[in-house]
């Protein structure tokens, strides 16, 4: 089976895209189109930092509309922002 490739919008070259639509709706077809597998790999880390920043609870309506703008703007637009404050753990 050969991997799918895609001209990833976030990362400006042909990389390996994903299996399937990670999101519902158009802009769950748009990430499918035009992300890579490795961008998406780096919003998931992102994801999991305003999860915990904003304390969402991901279930939640109010949740999802948030993340699926800041998705929006990740890989579609101007590019986001950590939260006022947010320290990147040290490693």
């Amino acid at each position: 089976m050969s991997q799918r490739m895609v001209q990833c919008v976030k990362l400006g070259r042909e990389l390996p895209g994903l299996e399937e639509p990670p999101w519902s709706g158009e802009l769950g077809q748009r990430i499918y189109e035009h992300v890579s597998q490795e961008a998406w790999n780096r919003w998931l880390d992102f994801l999991r930092m305003l999860i915990n920043e904003y304390r969402l609870a991901p279930a939640t309506k109010e949740a999802q509309e948030f993340i699926a703008q800041q998705m929006e703007q990740f890989f579609f637009g101007e590019g986001t922002a950590p939260p006022p404050g947010y320290v990147p753990p040290q490693r």
